[in-house]
């Protein structure tokens, strides 16, 4: 039981003073309660009990302390340690947080390996982003190399896309900001992976099996060795060439590793690493490929003889892959090879967007259900790219999350709020306005009025606006009131359809609009997605001269870009 009448005595009340000044030094004049409070428990735990009474004479007196920061600077609280507390200057370095990704465990600078490894079966999409993201932004701190590396081994269930692979090329460097060091193509490499099962082979770690996929399973759920497990190392050759012979068809062999037939998983147990596809039927769609080869790895295999053969040295992915890991590491120590170090992350789940896969989101496109990779409701990297979210805000947005194997669920608003922060500098202001309405303008003496093209950058211009004719068109749902300000302008009463002039000056707290005026405007239309359905709305967009592609300020509205002299797309509020 702790005591609301102890109070703490003049040492201790002296040593939280000297604590919270050593906080304030240690964080540039921003001490926090919490630090300095975890830390004097953790050296005088004969004070937990007075937690209570505690907290806020220390959260007092960081105040003080940070108060003196700023207003004598940190020299000053230095000197105050140094004449009552030198040790405290001296007893530790400050504890700076690392910010961005975590270290990457037993790197060195200059020889980090990673790779990034999609499947073509479609261009890369925002949950792609994470992994092209996070392991390039490791390659560029420890100065290593990263591989894109296409397995597209997979001509059946999820068949490449042919145009995939250049597109995924030219997204990886979008997202990146430099291009991947190199560029590895599995369907390629089929040759290195048959020679890799002929070493399993020899080595009596891997097998032919001709079990059923049926039966397999009961040997594997009853913990049994299937009868093809003692074969001889001669005879699993034979059954092998004949895989690659054609004397087999699909689902009469495969090859599989060597393991442990009592192994606590019952996926570790005999794992297949390759099988016999019908590529005659599904050829692969790369035409050098086609139907060149009727055994393929499954991608356990290789993605793992694969990472040993370009010495990745780290692999970065979700945690739903942790049993490849054990698989891959199973077949590592066969080989007596060093598995590479590995970190994993769990799934990030977009409020809005709920699931799409490549796959799925490839056969609504093919139904017509989409437009293409580039629909703006496509959580593609083209759909996002194409609304103007830039790739810096998204490697931020994925920096920002980190490497952890928690679950998170986020709103599409943490990704707008990194790109609002990349745009807003430097995005022009310009207006459009929806459901528009002609008002005439009585009273002023302006015919033309000058606007900064932004508030912040004089650099960037001013709008001229023309109302040698003072026609001007405002929202439907602002004529409901009747004194309005009409932005960078003046404020003005509204009766009926006709505005009349008060003042430049604002004079009291009416509603501050955007508008555009009749001469300096054009008939436009405002691109957006709703509720899943993409809108088109008809309006009136201030003339301009901005260049395609540019992310603009839409007043009022939010950000969009310029898809035309008479378009725009929004991006988000």
């Amino acid at each position: 039981m702790f005591d609301m009448d102890w109070s703490p005595d003049d040492e201790t009340d002296t040593m939280l003073w000297h604590m919270a000044i050593q906080n304030a030094i240690e964080y540039s004049g921003k001490a926090a309660p919490g630090s300095v409070i975890g830390r004097l428990m953790s050296i005088r735990q004969d004070l937990r009990p007075h937690g209570k009474v505690l907290s806020p004479l220390i959260a007092q007196k960081v105040a003080q302390a940070n108060k003196l920061a700023s207003d004598e600077g940190l020299d000053y609280l230095r000197g105050i340690l140094e004449n009552e507390a030198p040790e405290l200057l001296e007893e530790r370095e400050k504890q700076v947080k690392r910010e961005g990704l975590p270290e990457l465990p037993n790197a060195v600078k200059g020889k980090v390996v990673l790779r990034f490894a999609p499947n073509p079966n479609g261009p890369l999409s925002f949950g792609h982003a994470r992994g092209i993201i996070i392991n390039g932004e490791y390659a560029r701190e420890y100065e290593g190399e990263l591989i894109l590396r296409f397995d597209d081994t997979d001509t059946t269930v999820k068949p490449p896309l042919v145009e995939a692979y250049d597109i995924i090329q030219q997204e990886s460097e979008w997202l990146l900001g430099f291009k991947p060091h190199r560029v590895v193509i599995a369907s390629d490499r089929i040759e290195e992976y048959y020679r890799h099962v002929d070493l399993m082979i020899d080595g009596d770690f891997g097998y032919v099996c001709q079990c059923s996929a049926e039966q397999f399973r009961e040997f594997r759920v009853s913990k049994t060795n299937c009868p093809c497990r003692i074969n001889e190392v001669n005879y699993n050759k034979e059954l092998w060439n004949k895989m690659l012979d054609g004397t087999f068809n699909p689902g009469d062999a495969v090859v599989r590793v060597k393991t442990d037939m009592t192994l606590k998983n019952p996926a570790l147990r005999d794992w297949p690493a390759l099988r016999i596809q019908d590529t005659i039927t599904n050829p692969h769609p790369r035409e050098n490929i086609g139907s060149k080869y009727r055994v393929w790895p499954l991608l356990d295999f290789q993605s793992a003889v694969e990472d040993y053969l370009q010495g990745v040295t780290h692999i970065i992915r979700g945690k739903d892959l942790m049993d490849s890991t054990r698989k891959q590491t199973l077949l590592y120590e066969h080989f007596g090879w060093k598995y590479p170090e590995t970190m994993y992350w769990g799934r990030v789940k977009v409020h809005e967007w709920g699931g799409f896969s490549t796959s799925q989101m490839r056969k609504d496109i093919e139904d017509g259900k989409f437009s293409g990779w580039a629909d703006p409701r496509l959580p593609t990297i083209a759909g996002l790219s194409g609304t103007g979210i830039q790739a810096s805000a998204l490697r931020s947005f994925w920096v920002e999350l980190g490497v952890t194997q928690k679950d998170i669920a986020v709103p599409l608003a943490t990704l707008y709020s990194h790109n609002i922060k990349v745009i807003d500098d430097n995005a022009p202001r310009i207006a459009f306005v929806r459901d528009p309405v002609e008002i005439s303008l009585v009273g002023i003496k302006e015919t033309n009025i000058t606007i900064p093209t932004h508030p912040n950058h004089i650099e960037m211009g001013s709008r001229v606006i023309d109302l040698s004719n003072p026609i001007v068109y405002i929202e439907r749902e602002d004529l409901q009131h009747s004194t309005l300000r009409l932005k960078e302008f003046g404020d003005f009463e509204i009766d009926g359809k006709v505005a009349t002039f008060v003042s430049k000056e604002r004079t009291d707290k009416r509603k501050i609009i955007h508008w555009v005026s009749q001469n300096t405007s054009d008939s436009a239309k405002l691109e957006l997605v709703k509720d899943g359905q993409l809108l088109s709305i008809e309006g009136r967009l201030e003339s301009h001269q901005i260049k395609l592609g540019t992310s603009v300020q839409l007043e009022r509205i939010g950000y969009g870009i310029i898809a035309g002299n008479n378009k725009v797309i929004f991006t988000h509020n």
